[in-house]
Parts: structure tokens; C-alpha cells; sequence
């Protein structure tokens, strides 16, 4: 018995370690430069915030295919960046950084609840601490983040930070948050009671965009756009212990079964204008967390940015910036 114990623990360990499998179910149209993707918390739906269009788009797994366009107020003013579940109050936001603002719709539905000021300028991406019943927005142009309370919307401090702040993360059930300079080279750490600087580490040229977190909460994944990497971060000594190179401009990333790293590559920048098509298609990679190790490749479209994995494991999806598509994939 004590054979066929050891025997069945050695055959789960080897399959907890596989590496994903993937496999491309299509491409799919959308809307203008689809910044962001996000899958519904039930998994029924992709969501996809527009930059250059007006709102964000509803994309059905079962069906393929966008369903319906949303139009949140001032949608003609474009500038749609990222999304955020709140599954506990049946929510969902985006915001917009042509105005500062953050659209609350219910879900599921999407029926449009509120507007909420950041009182920022250039407002990007939102976190959530169910703790604190608090909301935080990184805002790009103002240099600071907002710290919003969400039964009342009204903002209650801003935290500057290094230039162009953009990731963000809650850590010590809400007592403190991450937030990245993407233009400073900075990791910051802050007391969201007082906004009070906890924690700092400088990295020079460092364009750093995305931070996601093991499920212990001892370490962070950022993806640094300049220097080509992707960089892990002891938490309690706040060092980066381990990076490894990628592919041009890496963007998104998303921790499954809590080893591997899906990134988001968007490829080189056109010579001309980086807001322009890519001379190269990008690509999405796979990382091995526990050793830092690029395992798999996935080609992507003209500039993969947006990236998520379904919360029960079974799909990848991520959207090609500049074709306007997004690309779904079956995980096995």
C-alpha cells in the first residue's frame, strides 16, 4: 500500500510539473487597438478595452465572436487602457485616460452603474483590496496613484510616485501597495493608510509595466519593456533574486497554476514611430517561474499586449494590438 501511495504522489508531482500545451482554436476580429484583455469571472466572456476606439468590446467564448459593443460616457473621447473584475460586488470597471475616469458596470449584464473621477491625469490601471473595500488607479501623466473608496467613489489621497506609474498590486491585505515607474526605473512600496514610501528599489533604464504575484505572496513577476526582461522579486527582502531575457517589449503577464509565466512580447518598435505597426510580429512566451527558464513560443500577431488566463485554467487568450484581433488558445 505504502509502494502504491509513493508511486501515486511521484505520478501527480510529474504532472503538476508538465509543461502547458497549447492549442490555437482562431483568430478573431475586434475593435481598434484592443489594449487590454480580461476573461469574465464565470469565463463566459472576453473582454476587451479599446485605446482607439469608442468603449470596449464583449467577446463570447462559445460563440466566437464579439457580441455587443459598450459605450460608457464621453465613449467619442477614446483612450479605453484596462479592466478589472470585482467579482464579490457583482462589478466590473474600466477606465479612460482621455478623462480621467472609471466606468462601473454591473456584472453579469454590463449595465452601467457610475462614473468615478480619479482626480488624475492619464488614469491606466486598476486594482482592487477587498480588505480595505478600496479601489487604486495608476495615473500616467499625473505621476501619482489614487487610492478610492468604493461605496462612496470619493477619492481619499493620492500617492506620488516615480514618473509614469503603471502596475499595480495590493500586498498585507490592503495595508500597502506596489506600484511601477514605468519612466523612472522604480519599484515602490506604500502604506496606503498614510501614503507613506515602505519600500524602494531602483532599476536603471527600467520600463517597467506589469507585476502579477505568487499565491504565497512571497514573490512578484514584473515585465521590464526596456531591458527585454522579466524580472522576480523577493517581496520580504524586496531584491530581484532572479530575470531572464525575452522578446522585444515585453507587456502582460499571468501566472498559471502558480509556476508558469504566459508574457506577452510585443516585438521590436517600428523605427519610425512606436506607436506605429511592428517590423515583426511578436510573440507570447512561456516561463518556468521556479527557474526562470523560457520553455515555449507562441507567435503572436502585430503587437500581442493584452493577455489573460481563464480562471479554471482552460484558455489562453491575448489581443494583437495593431491587427485589431484577438487570439484565443485551448490550455492542456
Amino acid at each position: 500500500m505504502k509502494r502504491f501511495i509513493l508511486i501515486v504522489l511521484a505520478f501527480c508531482a510529474s504532472f503538476a510539473s508538465a509543461q502547458p500545451s497549447v492549442s490555437k482554436t482562431g483568430v478573431y476580429s475586434c475593435g481598434k487597438q484592443p489594449k487590454q484583455v480580461l476573461f469574465s469571472p464565470d469565463n463566459k466572456y472576453i473582454i476587451l478595452p479599446l485605446l482607439d476606439d469608442n468603449g470596449f468590446d464583449i467577446f463570447s467564448v462559445e460563440d466566437k465572436k464579439v457580441e455587443r459593443r459598450i459605450n460608457p460616457p464621453e465613449a467619442s473621447k477614446t483612450g479605453f487602457a484596462e479592466g478589472l473584475f470585482i467579482p464579490e460586488k457583482n462589478a466590473f470597471f474600466v477606465s479612460q485616460m482621455t478623462t480621467g475616469k472609471i466606468h462601473e458596470y454591473s456584472y453579469p449584464g454590463f449595465v452601467y452603474r457610475r462614473s468615478i473621477n480619479t482626480d488624475g491625469t492619464w488614469s491606466k490601471f486598476i486594482a482592487y483590496s477587498p480588505e480595505k473595500n478600496m479601489l487604486a488607479v495608476s495615473n500616467w501623466v499625473s505621476n501619482d496613484v489614487s487610492l478610492i473608496d468604493y461605496d462612496s467613489g470619493k477619492v481619499l489621497r493620492k500617492i506620488s510616485t516615480g514618473k509614469a506609474p503603471r502596475g499595480l498590486y495590493f500586498l498585507n491585505k490592503g495595508a500597502s501597495i506596489i506600484s511601477l515607474s514605468f519612466e523612472g526605473g522604480l519599484i515602490e512600496q506604500f502604506a496606503t493608510d498614510t501614503g507613506k514610501k515602505e519600500k524602494s528599489l531602483y532599476v536603471k533604464d527600467a520600463a517597467m509595466r506589469h507585476i502579477v504575484v505568487s499565491s504565497d505572496g512571497k514573490e512578484a513577476y514584473i515585465s521590464d519593456m526596456f531591458h527585454r526582461s522579466v524580472l522576480k522579486l523577493d517581496l520580504a527582502g524586496f531584491k530581484i533574486t532572479q530575470s531572464v531575457k525575452v522578446f522585444n517589449n515585453p507587456n502582460t503577464i499571468d501566472l498559471y497554476q502558480d509556476r508558469w509565466l504566459f508574457v506577452s512580447c510585443r516585438g521590436p518598435n517600428n523605427p519610425q514611430d512606436y506607436t506605429k505597426r511592428s517590423p515583426v510580429n511578436g510573440k507570447v512566451l512561456v516561463i518556468d517561474s521556479t527557474d526562470m527558464s523560457i520553455v515555449k513560443e507562441i507567435p503572436g500577431g502585430n503587437q500581442p499586449t493584452g493577455l489573460d488566463v481563464s480562471s479554471d485554467g482552460r484558455f489562453l487568450c491575448f489581443s494583437d494590438f495593431q491587427d485589431a484581433k484577438v487570439e484565443l488558445f485551448k490550455i492542456e
